[in-house]
């Protein structure tokens, strides 16, 4: 089964804001480089989501099937992909840091879902080279670089925009493309909840079910499977769930050692704030988690009162209006503090 996006007729909102011609030309540079059968790396960023895979991955495909010598990375190592990703068509081809080609060895780099070159871990590098740099993302906060950006705030996902570029390049969607898409589409808006999702994307994820995408799957394996590990974390994490009214913040984190304890690592708490966030008195909610080198890794959400982007953009981060992160060192209580005072002075 294959097929092509009837959607794009609608030309959605979310699309509206890239610039005339971006997605034209990204398409001519990537099909002109997949006939000649050049290198081309598809990097998403580190502790990747289902977005940043399923776009790496979908284009993988598309591009190997043009031609391409393509190589899907994230650029960490050693590389973790999060065992509710695991499953999507392609994972096991995801390379990590230690793969990457020299940078002179590289025609194309294409980037997906990383706002900004600091998400890209160890293929930051590669951006000096000589290879031509497409970047892909929806992010409002981010910081646009490279030879040619497709950024579009107004999408509800990096998937979205991928779509778009696919279709441009006249590309029929195969089953194990559509479900890549699907699932970072479905991820990124809260399975179609948050306030990303109009009728344009969802017109999208139907048309993504009828090329095949396994919704029944993507759904299962995002939403509603979880490890013992990630159950005890949550028993933790609510265990000090804390509320401070003046400013209608929840708060919690988990510690390294219950990290350990548990036998999980970081990607079992990637889902702790969308549960943090079900409280019926929270406009904002914040999870932390411990990063490297004795730093935190703070999720932010909203409930649409807050732009928890602008506010995670004054600690080095970002994101969107109503879901963002930084990453920040010291004790957490500090850092909860921080996040406090600058409530305070909205």
């Amino acid at each position: 089964m294959s097929t092509s996006l009837p959607w794009l007729q609608d030309q959605p909102d979310g699309l509206r804001d890239l610039p005339e011609g971006r997605l034209d030309a990204a398409a001519r540079i990537l099909r002109d480089a997949a006939g000649a059968g050049q290198r081309i790396v598809l990097a998403g960023h580190i502790g990747p989501d289902a977005d940043a895979l399923g776009s790496v991955l979908a284009l993988h495909e598309v591009l190997q099937g043009l031609g391409a010598r393509s190589l899907p990375v994230i650029g960490e190592s050693p590389l973790s992909v999060p065992a509710n990703l695991a499953w999507l068509p392609h994972a096991t081809r995801l390379v990590g840091a230690d793969a990457l080609p020299d940078r002179d060895e590289l025609e194309i780099l294409v980037t997906l879902d990383a706002a900004s070159p600091d998400r890209l871990g160890a293929v930051t590098a590669l951006l000096d080279g000589p290879a031509t740099v497409v970047m892909v993302d929806h992010h409002a906060s981010g910081q646009p670089f490279g030879d040619l950006a497709l950024v579009a705030p107004g999408a509800a996902s990096t998937t979205q925009v991928l779509a778009a570029l696919i279709a441009r390049m006249g590309v029929a969607l195969t089953p194990s493309m559509a479900t890549c898409l699907y699932a970072g589409l479905v991820a990124d808006t809260g399975r179609f909840g948050y306030s990303s999702s109009d009728g344009s994307t969802l017109r999208l994820a139907g048309e993504l079910v009828d090329a095949g995408a396994d919704h029944v799957q993507v759904h299962r394996r995002l939403f509603a499977t979880r490890t013992l590990a990630e159950l005890d974390l949550l028993a933790a994490a609510l265990g000090r769930l804390r509320f401070l009214p003046e400013h209608r913040l929840v708060h919690t984190h988990v510690t390294a050692r219950e990290l350990a304890a548990s036998g999980a690592n970081g990607e079992a708490t990637e889902h702790l704030v969308d549960v943090v966030r079900w409280a019926d008195v929270a406009e904002v909610t914040l999870v932390a988690k411990p990063g490297p080198d004795d730093t935190w890794r703070v999720s932010l959400r909203s409930e649409g009162g807050v732009d928890v982007g602008r506010l995670a953009g004054r600690f080095g981060g970002g994101g969107h209006q109503r879901a963002a992160g930084f990453t920040r060192a010291g004790q957490v209580k500090d850092v909860v503090a921080e996040v406090v005072a600058a409530l305070g002075e909205r």
